[in-house]
């Protein structure tokens, strides 16, 4: 058996560690930049509010009030479905006050305008760093590329604070860029973490934690309950349609060969032959839905080789990264093991894609799977896609399934799973 030279697992395990990290930089550098556009609505909402406060001493802006509530309600209703698309969504705490003094004694209304002004001021300057850190690191690293294509006079002026018209200047500019990156890549998911956290705490409804756990918890029951029939009603459609038919065959083979045995030896042959074929097949299926149940290879050598298995007979080139350090509950593993099949199936059947990826990485107690393919796009789980079946099972884990598909690809469906690790 061939072996492989001592750094190829060491490097092979990496390239999954490096593609999460980069993963996860990426995503809190989209979230900072999705925060940033609300901070900057913010800013000019927070300008607004003021003058509105200032007319108000003399009595004209009373009669705006009105008009800049609904404005903030709105966007902080925007803020909240943005978090939402980011994690537990956040619940709207319904109309609007319709008076002042209503505005003034309801706990919602300050809670936004303090978090208006949260996000106006110290948010928006939180934001914009996040930001404008990767777009250094892009700039700096880069720059022995572009520096030639600068004009004379713009590079005899020198953009930093020292020299860099000779190679070391260059490499220093460059040594900086990577400087920046390991910032961003260090910094960028806890700050998006805590202006989650911040919006967080001031767009929640007062009272509303332990009602929404509640009915996450109820809906997370009844889609468990769902889920449960569906397997049985499938378990059971397998086994009727075909085991059963198989049987079927069997004994009526069996009575032939019975009724032929004195007057026709030969024939009792064929009939045995057939009978016994039939009860093969009837084997062969019975073993396929024990195996649709809990996959053997799943729990003899775990989900990544699982995955692999799936990869291997999807039509469509797959390439499964999995990066788990210790085994999930056996329900958990199965419920990733079945999105992937199904996205799989999907992938195969409706997307028209050249190429998918498998990717699943264990972090915080949780289990991300995630499914991308350059298909069609467009999937939608009401069109009885398979998603729907996804969603029940992640859901009833008390997981998040999320689903991305515009009109012309790519496809990505990610299921966050608990795995208590």
């Amino acid at each position: 058996m061939p072996i492989s030279p001592p750094g190829s697992a060491r490097s092979a395990g990496l390239r999954p560690a490096t593609a999460a990290v980069a993963r996860t930089t990426l995503t809190a550098v989209e979230q900072l930049a999705g925060g940033l556009g609300t901070a900057l609505l913010a800013f000019v909402l927070f300008a607004w509010l003021l003058l509105v406060a200032a007319a108000s001493l003399i009595g004209v802006g009373l009669l705006l009030v009105p008009g800049a509530l609904r404005a903030v309600r709105g966007l902080a209703d925007r803020e909240r479905a943005r978090l939402g698309r980011w994690g537990v969504e956040v619940p709207s705490p319904g109309p609007v006050p319709r008076t002042v003094r209503a505005a003034l004694r309801s706990p919602v209304v300050g809670r936004e305008l303090a978090w208006v002004a949260a996000h106006a001021t110290g948010g928006l300057l939180w934001t914009l760093i996040g930001v404008v850190l990767p777009l250094y690191a892009v700039r700096d690293t880069t720059y022995p590329l572009w520096r030639p294509l600068l004009p004379d006079e713009v590079e005899s002026e020198g953009l930093w604070w020292w020299g860099e018209d000779t190679v070391s200047g260059v490499l220093a500019v460059a040594l900086l860029g990577l400087g920046w990156a390991a910032l961003t890549v260090g910094a960028a998911p806890r700050m998006a973490r805590l202006q989650a956290r911040t919006a967080r705490w001031f767009l929640t409804p007062p009272g509303t934690d332990l009602s929404l756990r509640v009915a996450q918890l109820t809906a997370s029951r009844a889609a468990a309950l769902d889920a449960h029939v569906s397997e049985l009603r499938r378990i059971e459609r397998s086994l009727h349609d075909g085991t059963q038919n198989r049987m079927v065959a069997v004994t009526v083979l069996l009575g032939a060969a019975r009724r032929s045995l004195a007057r026709d030896p030969a024939g009792t042959d064929e009939l045995l032959e057939r009978a016994q074929d039939a009860a093969e097949l009837a084997l062969a299926e019975l073993r396929s839905v024990v195996r649709s149940i809990v996959p053997p290879v799943l729990a003899d050598r775990g989900l990544a080789e699982a995955l692999a298995g799936l990869a291997a007979a999807c039509p469509v080139p797959c390439q499964v990264e999995v990066d788990v350090s210790v085994r999930c509950p056996a329900s958990v593993e199965a419920t990733a093991y079945f999105a992937v099949a199904e996205a799989l199936t999907n992938v195969a059947r409706h997307s028209g894609a050249r190429a998918a990826t498998v990717t699943v990485r264990q972090g915080d107690g949780r289990l991300v799977v995630r499914v991308a393919d350059d298909g069609r796009g467009g999937a939608d789980e009401r069109a009885g896609s398979g998603l729907a079946g996804i969603r029940g099972r992640v859901e009833a884990h008390d997981g998040t399934l999320r689903v991305v598909s515009p009109a012309g690809g790519p496809t990505v469906v990610e299921a966050e799973l608990p795995c208590g690790s």
